[in-house]
């Protein structure tokens, strides 16, 4: 494989063109409890008898990710304000410390969502390493006490975290607490999103590159759905890589569970019940599936179809419903993306991704995903693309 190294920055995870998550009521297609949507054809043919091959070859058990060698360019390097930007009357705190957590000093933001900002922390003294809760760097996630979702108590995502910390693929959570007008998790500092490598590579990155991070990624997922979860809000910038310069830079990671919710009920195990709410969207335009668009209750489905739009984004650097504006983006997003079939989509794509993405938009509501068949999809084609190299 090619060595293709990481940035040189923290990620800033908003990239300010992005479509925003807004709410739409499409009706262009009435949906079902059982029927995968599709494309207008069945899934291609996989040989069930073929060699499932691990996802160790590009990152779990393995040597991560390579990314590429130029550096990350970085967007930012906005300083901390006095108050917070969305309006809030309740000054930024100039230190942190949470129970019996290190004093950390704001420094430099890195980003902001719809859930928070989130800020780099520095610890005023001590400090062993780059991650871990003794770290000299950590990253700080702040939502105000009066933004959404924090009304009635802490954030949702505090409980999600709560149950999630330790999965693989997912940034450790060290401390959480309230400090003044703020609600704040103290988290591992991690390097720079898939975004911003995307962004610093002329905004193409290679067969290889994304078939490695597609195997990753199919993994991080596997390990999220097992714990009774959806992601919600799969796209570039919440794929984050290791910090440079340390043994995980090439690890990827998923960030931001504001969003994410149950596909399997906490106490019985069974699965969620199907139910369709038009008015209510969750997600993001560009990447969120077409059953968000129609508003229907979010399964381990919609994660894998939002990362198939994510790797042909990555791979192709445009998807075909870019560019719409104004109220009605929402419905006519959804519609590009029903009318547009795989042939199309991934024109040009290697097998895989147009294999990849019509299993996951074929799956039913509550179908369990063959997670190493996915995997083996990418992992053959890395197989091919190396033996091509050596001919």
């Amino acid at each position: 494989m090619p060595d293709l190294r990481g940035g040189t920055r923290r990620s800033k995870r908003i990239n300010d063109n992005q479509e925003n998550p807004a709410a739409i009521a499409p009706t262009a297609r009435r949906g079902t409890a059982t029927r995968g949507r599709g494309r207008g054809r069945r899934a291609m043919n996989q040989d069930d008898n073929a060699k499932l091959v691990g996802p160790g070859a590009c990152g779990r058990g393995g040597t991560g990710i390579n990314l590429p060698s130029r550096p990350v360019v970085e967007k930012t390097t906005e300083r901390l304000v006095a108050v917070e930007e969305e309006g809030s009357t309740s000054p930024l705190p100039e230190k942190v410390q949470l129970g019996n957590s290190p004093v950390y000093k704001l420094d430099r933001k890195l980003g902001k969502g719809g859930f928070g900002q989130v800020y780099v922390g520095r610890r005023i003294s001590g400090g062993i390493g780059c991650t871990g809760a003794d770290a000299f760097e950590v990253a700080l996630k702040l939502e105000h006490r009066n933004g959404k979702g924090c009304s009635s108590g802490p954030p949702y995502e505090w409980q999600v975290y709560s149950d999630l910390n330790g999965c693989y693929g997912l940034p450790l959570v060290h401390y959480k607490g309230q400090l003044g007008g703020y609600y704040i998790l103290i988290m591992d500092m991690l390097g720079p999103s898939l975004w911003d490598v995307w962004n610093s590579n002329n905004q193409m990155l290679t067969e290889e590159m994304v078939a490695c991070i597609a195997v990753e990624a199919i993994s991080i997922l596997e390990q999220l759905h097992q714990k009774g979860f959806v992601h919600g809000d799969i796209k570039p910038e919440n794929f984050l890589l290791g910090q440079p310069g340390t043994v995980n830079e090439k690890k990827l990671y998923l960030i931001d569970l504001g969003l994410a919710s149950r596909w399997k009920e906490a106490v019985s195990g069974r699965h969620v019940d199907y139910d369709q709410r038009p008015d209510v969207f969750r997600g993001t335009v560009r990447y969120a599936s077409v059953h968000a668009h129609l508003g229907r209750t979010g399964s381990r489905r919609d994660d894998l179809e939002s990362l198939a739009y994510t790797l042909i984004f990555l791979l192709r650097g445009k998807l075909p419903w870019q560019g719409y504006i104004g109220e009605n983006k929402g419905f006519l997003v959804c519609k590009k993306k029903m009318a547009t079939s795989s042939e199309m989509l991934c024109y040009l794509c290697p097998p895989p991704f147009q294999q990849f993405l019509e299993i996951a938009t074929n799956m039913k509501f509550d179908e369990e995903p063959n997670y190493s068949k996915l995997i083996s999809l990418f992992i053959i084609a890395l197989i091919s693309i190396q033996q091509c190299a050596l001919s």
